[in-house]
């Protein structure tokens, strides 16, 4: 392990610092302008047959105990923010998981800093970690950090969000096209298939991108839908709360609005609750607990993709076992998604 430390120190000292563009990850919680919600909307009696898929075990086999016995895996993660509901559940499991497999696990936390995550990156490099997993802010820029380990011989998994550069051994996350479509399919239906509409976007970040591609690909196939713009928010709730008002201004046939996240949702929830848009229904995505609230009580909020990031990170650790196990993993491993709404509630035996 020492010789390994020098030869991490000294790549860092020959290479400097990299320099990381990271911006915002689409997950930030932030306060919108105060509003008094209006009377629910009428335009739907009962909502449209929810389009969920269960869960299903990805197509990866849980790996062997670990190759070391009783020396655990040194295993470090930078993650996002923990002011999130998703991220603090991806936490949490990282945890269990890594406890399960004897793992020690170091999770920092960048808190939407791109410097603070860089030198996290800098830093398990320097401690000589097994492997790193990082959750990228910004799809196209993490590749400098990655292109470190990389050259220091340390594997890098991605969770959540995939990156466009750098060599990762394997990459876990929601399957985010598929999100797309059910987004879109949902919206479609309550809309019946007729109607202006708004994606309140994020185009810096793989997991959005995706989540885009798969709405357009459905909407396209709908000649009676236009989207008619494409406002980017940074996954910030205020931002998307102003966005949401330059678009309804420009555009005051929109009928529909799809959220690639909650935030991004819930931001235009707010917009289109204080302009009384009481005939503007929207989809979200990653069904946190104040968007399923917001949908329970009846707001244009009509649904949310719902994905499960403890089970993406329980896949994350496995594969890292697996890999430094010196088994074989996939090159990525998507995690199934559904759709979170009223009916879901019942189900679930929710309060509506």
């Amino acid at each position: 392990m020492t010789s390994r430390l020098g030869g991490v120190a000294a790549l860092l000292a020959g290479l400097g610092v990299a320099v990381l563009v990271l911006t915002g990850c689409p997950q930030p919680q932030s306060s919108a302008p105060a509003v008094t919600p209006p009377a629910p909307p009428k335009a739907v009696a009962e909502p449209p047959p929810t389009a969920t898929k269960a869960l299903e075990p990805a197509a990866m086999a849980p790996p062997k105990k670990p190759a070391r016995g009783w020396q655990p895996y040194n295993v470090a993660a930078t993650i996002l923010t923990r002011k999130h509901p998703f991220y603090t559940e991806l936490e949490q499991g990282l945890r269990d998981t890594a406890a399960q497999y004897h793992v020690d696990m170091d999770i920092q936390s960048a808190e939407m800093n791109s410097s603070t995550q860089r030198d996290q990156i800098q830093d398990f490099l320097a401690k000589g970690k097994d492997a790193i997993i990082v959750c990228p802010a910004d799809s196209a820029s993490v590749g400098g950090a990655i292109a470190l380990a990389n050259q220091a011989k340390v594997p890098v998994f991605t969770s959540d969000i995939a990156a466009d550069e750098g060599d990762v051994v394997c990459h876990v996350a929601s399957d985010n096209m598929q999100g797309g479509r059910l987004a879109a399919e949902y919206l479609a239906k309550l809309l019946s298939d007729q109607g202006d509409v708004l994606i309140i976007d994020h185009p810096t970040v793989r997991s959005a991108q995706d989540r885009v591609k798969g709405f357009e690909a459905v909407i396209t196939e709908k000649p009676g839908i236009r989207i008619v713009d494409k406002p980017a928010a940074g996954g910030l709730r205020d931002k998307a709360f102003e966005k949401t008002q330059n678009a309804l201004t420009a555009n005051p046939n929109v009928k529909g609005i799809f959220g690639i996240n909650d935030d991004s949702a819930l931001g235009a929830l707010s917009a289109v609750e204080q302009a009384k848009r009481t005939d503007i229904l929207i989809v979200g995505y990653d069904a946190t607990p104040e968007a399923r609230k917001a949908i329970l009580r009846g707001s244009q909020l009509q649904a949310d993709v719902v994905q499960y990031p403890q089970e993406i990170a329980r896949l994350t650790v496995e594969a890292v076992v697996k890999y430094l196990n010196g088994e074989q993993v996939p090159k990525e491993v998507p995690v199934p998604v559904g759709i979170w709404d009223r009916g879901t509630a019942a189900k679930e035996g929710a309060a509506p």
